[in-house]
């Protein structure tokens, strides 16, 4: 089986994240800092990938993946930003409005991984409620992921006016209220940061635990899975297809990555059995590409970039170059209108 399908990549950014995290028996990377962080963004950028996630946790110290991003933001032009937010001691109407603005500082090209909280740890940080079963948070996490679409629509795209002369900053009637009622938290809006670049910034959700495949199929613009084989792999992503057309959802706005453990210092084959494993696997239709995640970034990310990328290049699936500029452009997928835009002209009589 061939196909023509464009193969996605991504890589995880954060220290640690990998098979020389500590425990693993090896040394782990170094601390973070902002230089290593543009340096490692700025080498996938020159190799063309998709976007890059930064792991983010209450369980363990570390810097605020939100806030590293930004940072990153400025220094890059192209590649995709995709931190880790949890929406289980966050309020959500903070997190829309953070994701939102990592949105226009990226000029486009944010995402977010949901995730959740699940420890009694955690939830003593901040001392407002025991950790809910797993299931109810992905429950909540799934609202999150709803109410935020909603107020990133909550302004249409042509809300701002911007008039000096008349004073006028905004016209209120492309303004709308969301008034959401969810299991542990409502919203009334609208947002307080205008609709982002991308309409909706991409959401990413990491369904290699059972109990967040639900929330994917129901939300998420990209799921992460893990996977042994290629048919299990091809099992997955079509039970998450499934999944999205039973919620009314478009499958083809879906993209299925296997998050894939990279370590080049030992990977037997190196590169080239790299490329060869992620050419056959998205060419068989398994996913429709990889979330990598390297065991030394600084190692293994450069070596990726210099050599496997090359030979993918050559093979065909993978770019040689970035012909969009933002994150939904790279992963194919249409930027949605405002949910409110058409309903209120229609029943205010308002022009466009």
């Amino acid at each position: 089986m061939t196909s023509t399908r464009p193969l996605h990549l991504a890589a995880e950014l954060a220290p640690g994240s990998g098979p020389a995290a500590p425990g693993s028996g090896r040394a782990a990377p170094g601390p973070e800092t902002a230089a290593r962080t543009v340096a490692l963004a700025r080498l996938a950028e020159a190799a063309g990938l998709d976007f890059l996630t930064h792991d983010d946790s209450f369980a363990r110290p570390g810097l605020d993946a939100l806030a590293v991003l930004a940072r990153v933001a400025p220094e890059t032009r192209s590649v995709g930003l995709v931190p880790t937010v949890t929406t289980t001691h966050t309020e959500p109407f903070h997190v829309q409005a953070a994701v939102a603005t990592l949105d226009w500082v990226s000029r486009g090209r944010a995402g977010w991984r949901i995730d959740v909280s699940p420890t009694g740890a955690e939830a003593r940080l901040f001392g407002r409620r025991p950790a809910p079963p797993t299931a109810e948070l992905w429950q909540e996490a799934g609202e999150v992921a709803e109410v935020s679409r909603k107020l990133w629509d909550s302004w249409e795209d042509d809300a701002e006016i911007r008039d000096a002369a008349t004073g006028r900053f905004v016209d209120r009637r492309k303004l709308h209220h969301v008034n959401f009622q969810g299991a542990t938290f409502s919203v009334k809006g609208p947002s307080i940061v205008p609709r982002p670049p991308q309409g909706n910034p991409v959401t990413v959700v990491d369904a290699t635990r059972p109990a967040a495949r639900e929330t994917a199929a129901h939300h998420a613009d990209v799921v992460l899975i893990g996977a042994a084989t290629a048919e299990e792999a091809a099992a997955l992503r079509a039970e998450l297809h499934r999944g999205a057309r039973a919620h009314g959802r478009d499958p083809g706005q879906l993209r299925v990555l296997l998050t894939l453990a990279v370590d080049l210092d030992a990977y037997e084959g190196g590169p080239g059995a790299l490329a060869g494993l992620i050419a056959d696997w998205h060419r068989g239709g398994a996913v429709d590409g990889f979330h990598l995640v390297p065991a030394v970034p600084e190692r293994d990310l450069a070596r990726f970039a210099a050599e496997t990328v090359p030979l993918l290049a050559d093979r065909g699936p993978f770019r040689t170059a970035y012909e969009g500029t933002t994150l939904r452009d790279h992963l194919g997928l249409v930027r949605p209108g405002s949910q409110y835009a058409a309903g209120a002209r229609a029943r205010t009589g308002a022009g466009a």
